[in-house]
């Protein structure tokens, strides 16, 4: 089927959100989330975007951000295929990273505008990572609340500032109430799910062992091995270096099968 131009925002303003193939972790350590922020900076000054939100998950990214001198969808393209090549060297994996299109949604007035800022921000909280936006380093909620974030000059704040007050201490205690309202916003879903614990993680790989105990995986026979950490791949809130340690094999194992 052949795939359908995307719909141009008016505004230039989209929601954008970046998945791993078949929902696989596109970030493992601090190092992976500053290069794609490195690499959204490198671009930025290239292109021109402004972005005004991001939240960097496990397996996704929300962007809310606005077309610069360069289209979209060239620009995610690029971020795409630089962040590919480094997480296939560090790594030394192959196949395809990303699911093969990123999706999109069309920002048209303030008030969503407004309400995607928020639900990127409580990403981390509804995903069961933390309790409050503040506490989740890798988004652009703490450059909001006048604290460090990295990179510094990635975030555009102004335009959001500007539907609060003119006055900047007002608008970021104003922004701060807004952000950590509770509410039932719906946006572009990125399908993500609550992270287990290893308790958790332990009963959910079990059901996929049949006869066999944890510790046995790693001295199975080749097939069968790779066989279960297939299966173990496909739970939901299961990390991949959460199965890794749990099972006692390498992480590059289990990015391979």
């Amino acid at each position: 089927m052949p795939r359908h131009a995307r719909r141009k925002s008016e505004t230039g303003v989209y929601h954008v959100i970046v998945r791993g193939a078949n929902k696989q972790e596109i970030f493992h350590d601090d190092h992976d989330r500053i290069k794609y922020l490195d690499l959204l900076q490198k671009y930025k000054s290239e292109s021109g975007f402004r972005m005004y939100a991001w939240c960097l998950m496990g397996n996704h990214v929300h962007l809310l951000m606005k077309e610069g001198s360069e289209d979209i969808s060239l620009v995610m393209k690029r971020v795409g295929v630089s962040y590919a090549f480094y997480y296939n060297s560090k790594y030394n994996t192959t196949g395809h990273l990303f699911q093969d299109r990123f999706k999109s949604e069309n920002v048209e007035n303030r008030m969503y505008f407004l309400t995607v800022a928020r639900y990127i921000h409580q990403n981390p909280i509804k995903a069961g990572m933390v309790s409050h936006p503040h506490e989740w380093k890798w988004s652009s909620c703490l450059a909001y609340y006048g604290k460090t974030v990295y990179p510094p000059n990635l975030l555009d704040p102004h335009y959001l500032f500007s539907m609060f007050s003119p006055h900047l201490s007002i608008a970021q205690n104003e922004f701060k109430e807004f952000n950590e309202r509770n509410n039932d916003d719906q946006c572009l879903d990125a399908s993500s799910v609550r992270r287990l614990t290893d308790d958790e993680a332990r009963v959910e790989i079990m059901k996929c062992l049949g006869s066999y105990e944890i510790p046995q995986v790693k001295s199975l026979s080749r097939e069968e091995r790779n066989t279960i950490l297939r299966n173990v791949k496909g739970i939901q809130g299961l990390s991949q270096r959460q199965a890794a340690r749990i099972l006692g094999v390498s992480p590059s194992l289990i990015f391979k099968v």
